[in-house]
């Protein structure tokens, strides 16, 4: 098979599980090819778990879930040492965040300490744990889930947590005729079970490290870095995005480009992806709220004021 469609049977595995939720899944495989994360924002039972199970069994990944509550320890995420009488030596029991797909369930509802914990895999691909430094084994993706409704007794994640998530997405409610066809799917059987892989871990990662080789050339790399520094001027917004939105744009465009079956980035891989980056990273002044204007609003005007590159330049 060649990458595109090895990419594309990873989607329509997803599909047989998720009606309605094309578009979501590619964002997913998306950041999971660029080696980048998902928070997922939505209200509960609209398939945020399901997602997330689906992917993992798709290239038969180790899928850990942890959920979330006031009173988790960040052992309970990192793992602990546990003292064996009969070794007489302490064993080390490692904890969900060392499998390959971790789903972090309801993120907002654990305190900053063990959010914390988390968020240092996410970032370093490693985690500290009685002063040994481990490597989280390759593949690792997390999709953090949080409810945009409740938010008595939840700890928001602060902006420099937010900015370690590659795209923010939000599933919606399915259409009444894509709700009927959930019905009858599930109504004698639950296609999560039977769901078999299509790729394999190794595939994978050869396809994370193809994500790379897909050229991004001068003018694209002007074009992204345009559209983070307008973000940083605009006159709605306090905090514009940092020179780590400009990469994760950067990756998630190659990735982007590749499902398409192209080798190169264009601009409309980059106009796509720019709400899916950059929308958690930027805060608006107040004024933007008093004048009725969203986040999504603000970064449409930005992407059709930024001029678009005309001609594509290979740089060597």
């Amino acid at each position: 098979m060649t990458e595109q469609s090895q990419i594309h049977a990873i989607i329509a595995n997803i599909e047989k599980v998720m009606i309605g939720k094309k578009n979501i899944a590619e964002l997913a495989v998306i950041a999971l090819l660029s080696e980048g994360h998902v928070l997922l924002e939505d209200v509960p039972g609209v398939g945020k778990t399901m997602m997330v199970r689906a992917l993992a069994k798709s290239i038969g990944a180790d899928f850990k879930r942890i959920q979330f509550t006031p009173d988790l320890l960040p052992s309970d995420v990192l793992g602990v040492s546990i003292y064996n009488p009969k070794e007489m030596e302490f064993e080390f029991r490692p904890g969900p965040i060392l499998g390959n797909i971790v789903l972090a369930d309801e993120i907002n509802r654990t305190s900053p300490k063990t959010q914390s914990a988390l968020l240092e895999g996410m970032e370093e691909a490693s985690v500290t744990i009685d002063g040994v430094t481990m490597p989280i084994p390759k593949p690792f993706f997390v999709m953090a889930t949080q409810n945009p409704i409740e938010h008595e007794g939840t700890y928001p994640l602060p902006e420099a947590q937010l900015d370690r998530f590659l795209l923010k997405l939000k599933m919606g409610y399915p259409h009444p005729s894509e709700e009927i066809e959930i019905l009858n799917r599930l109504e004698h059987a639950t296609p999560i079970e039977t769901l078999e892989p299509v790729l394999s871990l190794e595939e994978l990662i050869h396809l994370q490290k193809q994500v790379k080789l897909v050229k991004v050339d001068y003018t694209m790399k002007g074009y992204i870095v345009d559209l983070a520094n307008r973000t940083r001027q605009d006159t709605y917004i306090y905090l514009g995005v940092s020179p780590r939105a400009s990469i994760a744009l950067m990756r998630a465009s190659q990735a982007f480009a590749m499902l398409q079956g192209r080798d190169f980035v264009t601009p409309d891989d980059i106009q796509y992806l720019t709400p899916f980056v950059f929308g958690h990273r930027v805060i608006l002044r107040p004024e933007a709220r008093y004048d009725g204007i969203s986040t999504e609003e603000v970064l449409s005007r930005i992407v059709k004021r930024t001029p678009v590159p005309i001609k594509r330049k290979i740089s060597q």
